[in-house]
């Protein structure tokens, strides 16, 4: 099939609205084309959906479920080589990144394979001759739509779970990145699935998304992306009264007490805010540090910034592009900004040249909490350095922002650890690390602005079903 189709009710067929023209971030050329989809499109995805969950997808039972799950994992560990390629060129992420993607796109399916026969209800003790049962049951066709950031991981995070429970679902990526997506989708296919239990639809967000969004047809929709966007998704779905999963970035704080083991830490807190040129919702990017070693970790810092190597994705650096020139601009504006309100670079790598979407990881000091730069989701490699005074201190500057993605606490105080990460407000708390390489059995999800709902682990397929209580009056 061409990479420029869509994939609905079991065929790879054109989008309503012509072709789509996919950029390599590192040289700024074009990379390949996908399909272009309308309300057309997405209302025949919709539709083939909702006849396979009503037929052959909803009559599948639990076990050959987990065994069309574990198909696709086997298939996508066999390519993982084409997967990391694709991604790499699609988003810019070095080659390392995009293989740990495209291993972790297989662990998903993998991990809810396992899962799918072992969603149980239970038995309800209840008055004398009443039998009373509950079972988790699938909401029905479930939409997802997902950001560029991490195409591969996002699809095996948000896809395997709904289909493990029962769901048929419609699919839509990001424009900016999915030749990956498309090539997983090619392997989906493969698998053995009924036709319209899994459907793609790719396309711009105001087109493809929007339509998704705003179907009547859909029955739970699950977001990532920006809060503004979020908002939009929230409101279509408050008027079809369906559930919403939404994760909606972070700024997420790395706390560093003076105890803290330094030289583990240093490595961990650059790549937290480096990853993915910093274009991940659970970016470390506030680091709060204690004041009497603020200036020792600063220095360290600035020797590991001027140090990093920035460059395209195929010569596999420690850090690649920005995904689009868009995106580079608003990085660009973000520290524009933050010096005008006072802050100051520290350091930042070279930048290098080419047509490439660069940015060079930036340390920036002099920052105030309350700043624009220390409120707001840069998405990109910009780390903001904050002092603070004691664990009261650490803990107020932690928690004063809108989101609640995830945080980290580094110290060799076991009781101040657990003290501070109790009183952080986020989905996620490390101590002493940061990240789990994927962490795909950690439930995930935010607090606050960054959204609700959980993804990951077990957790998520409580997201995409519902509880179903039987009574059965048999007579004493």
């Amino acid at each position: 099939m061409s990479r420029a189709q869509n994939y609905i009710n079991g065929k790879w067929v054109d989008g309503s609205l012509g072709t789509l023209d996919m950029i390599n971030p590192s040289y700024g050329s074009k990379a390949g084309e996908i399909a272009r989809s309308g309300k057309e499109d997405v209302d025949a995805a919709v539709k083939a959906a909702r006849t396979a969950f009503e037929g052959d997808w909803g009559k599948t039972d639990a076990a050959s479920r987990g065994r069309l799950l574990y198909n696709v994992a086997q298939l996508l560990e066999k390519h993982v080589d084409e997967l990391a390629e694709l991604e790499s060129k699609d988003t810019g992420k070095p080659m390392k990144q995009a293989r740990t993607d495209a291993t972790l796109i297989a662990r998903y399916f993998e991990f809810y394979a396992g899962a799918a026969d072992k969603l149980h209800g239970d038995s309800i003790p209840f008055m004398n001759g009443y039998t009373v049962y509950s079972q988790r049951v699938p909401l029905g066709v479930t939409g997802h739509i997902i950001p560029w950031n991490y195409p591969l991981q996002m699809t095996g995070r948000t896809l395997a779970p709904a289909l493990a429970a029962g769901n048929a679902t419609v699919f839509k990526p990001a424009e900016d990145a999915c030749l990956a997506v498309v090539c997983a989708f090619e392997l989906i296919a493969e698998a053995g699935f009924p036709a319209g239990a899994v459907n793609l639809v790719t396309g711009l967000g105001e087109e493809a998304g929007a339509a998704l969004a705003n179907h009547p047809g859909i029955d739970h929709m699950a977001f990532t992306g920006s809060p503004e966007v979020g908002k939009l998704v929230m409101k279509n779905s408050a008027d079809h009264i369906r559930p919403v999963l939404l994760e909606l970035g972070g700024k997420s704080p790395q706390v560093v007490f003076n105890d803290a083991d330094l030289d583990a830490a240093m490595p961990v807190i650059v790549n937290a805010i480096i990853q993915n040129a910093g274009q991940t919702c659970s970016a470390g990017s506030r680091l709060v540090i204690q004041k009497e070693i603020h200036d020792d970790v600063v220095d360290e810092l600035i020797k590991r910034f001027n140090n990093i190597n920035v460059g395209p994705a195929d010569t596999d650096p420690d850090i690649g592009p920005i995904i689009n020139k868009k995106q580079l601009k608003r990085v660009e504006q973000f520290v524009a900004r933050a010096e005008e309100d006072g802050a100051a670079i520290l350091a930042q790598a070279q930048k290098p040249e080419g047509k490439g979407y660069f940015y060079p990881p930036t340390l920036m000091g002099r920052v105030n909490n309350d700043s624009f730069i220390a409120q707001n989701e840069v998405f990109g490699p910009v780390l903001t350095v904050i002092p603070f005074e004691d664990e009261a201190d650490a803990i107020r500057i932690a928690n004063d922002v809108e989101y609640g993605l995830i945080a980290a606490v580094w110290t060799r105080d076991n009781g101040r650890a657990h003290r501070v990460a109790d009183a952080i407000t986020a989905g996620q708390v490390y101590i002493n690390g940061y990240g789990a390489g994927g962490g795909v059995e950690l439930p995930f999800g935010g607090m606050k602005k960054s959204g609700f709902g959980r993804e990951k682990g077990f957790e998520a397929l409580y997201d995409v079903t519902t509880v179903k209580t039987t009574i059965v009056n048999h007579g004493s």
